[in-house]
């Protein structure tokens, strides 16, 4: 959104009215035509996101230090 709207000057009504598909042509776009080299996320990265960033439900929002969005650990 911050993209969209900020740095290439969307209006909100433009960036709320573009599909997934119209955002994901333009974030290839800015990679050089390229899509994201990424693998996508499987459950154990979801699991480790959920683990990481819970619904805070008692108000404890600490994050798990060490581990990334895709379950790995280290640097």
């Amino acid at each position: 959104m911050g993209l969209c709207m900020g740095r290439l000057g969307w209006p909100p009504e433009s960036f709320w009215r573009a599909t997934p598909r119209e955002v994901a042509a333009l974030l290839a776009g800015l990679n050089g035509g390229r899509a994201s080299q990424q693998a996508p996320l499987r459950r154990a990265g979801l699991d480790a996101l959920m683990r990481r960033f819970p619904d805070a439900a008692d108000g404890n929002t600490e994050r798990q230090e060490g581990v990334d969005e895709r379950g790995r650990t280290g640097a």
